[in-house]
């Protein structure tokens, strides 16, 4: 597995990457899997592909905060991130591991992988809800689908050290929530795990066993998306 730690400069242009990073494996069946990290420098909004803005976003707040609010392709709810929360990205063959065509084993490899890489920081991680990572009952990381004809887009986050206020000003309770949260508000609810970001970089590529090698960026498939889609209100805003 091909690994990357590449921060772009905007947010479109980061979530572009993602996308970017699926089709270009998807259209070429001799492409590796890829395990990509990243992180916002400022704080923003990050809506599911179905996510509607008015039930899940303070929009004023966010406004006020200076914080991008953009439209992922994969499902899921909104996120709020900012310095302090990581970004992962893992570009996974349906046909090197066709069991992941069914989404609790893909919640089960990928989860399982993040907890077992973490655990030696953090023995208490646990799984919760459908696909939570959790610490002490508290959300610490999420994640979020898309799948290609084959390959998938599997991607999420993961609270390190962020601050967690902005996920209470910014968005709205959510319209849905695992059982296990029981209607708590954001700041009872999630938490960070108070680890470095190069340490869980690094656990992270050991987990997925990654090579040295990085994949080759699509840069003209990146600012395509970003023009077409990621900067558009009408794909953003659509709902």
């Amino acid at each position: 597995m091909q690994f990357l730690d590449l921060t772009l400069s905007t947010l479109a242009e980061n979530v572009a990457l993602d996308e970017a990073l699926l089709e270009q494996a998807d259209g070429d069946s001799s492409g590796l899997e890829t395990l990509r990290v990243w992180q916002s420098t400022t704080p923003c909004v990050v809506l599911g592909r179905s996510s509607r803005v008015g039930d899940e976003v303070d929009q004023a707040a966010a406004a006020d905060e200076g914080a991008p609010i953009i439209r992922r392709v994969s499902g899921g709810a909104s996120v709020v991130a900012g310095p302090g929360c990581m970004f992962y990205a893992l570009i996974l063959s349906l046909v090197q591991r066709p069991h992941l065509r069914m989404l609790d084993q893909a919640h089960q490899f990928v989860m399982t992988g993040l907890q077992d890489a973490l655990q030696p920081w953090l023995p208490e991680i646990a799984l919760d809800g459908t696909c939570d990572l959790v610490l002490n009952n508290k959300k610490i990381g999420g994640n979020s689908v898309r799948v290609a004809r084959n390959w998938m887009l599997y991607h999420g986050t993961l609270l390190l050290e962020m601050d967690l206020s902005l996920i209470d000003r910014l968005l709205k309770h959510p319209p849905r929530e695992p059982e296990y949260r029981r209607g708590r508000s954001h700041l009872d609810f999630v938490d960070n795990c108070h680890l470095p970001y190069a340490r869980v970089a690094g656990a992270l590529q050991m987990a997925w066993n990654t090579s040295g090698n990085s994949p080759t960026i699509a840069s003209e498939l990146v600012e395509k998306l970003v023009q077409d889609k990621y900067s558009q209100p009408n794909w953003n805003l659509q709902r």
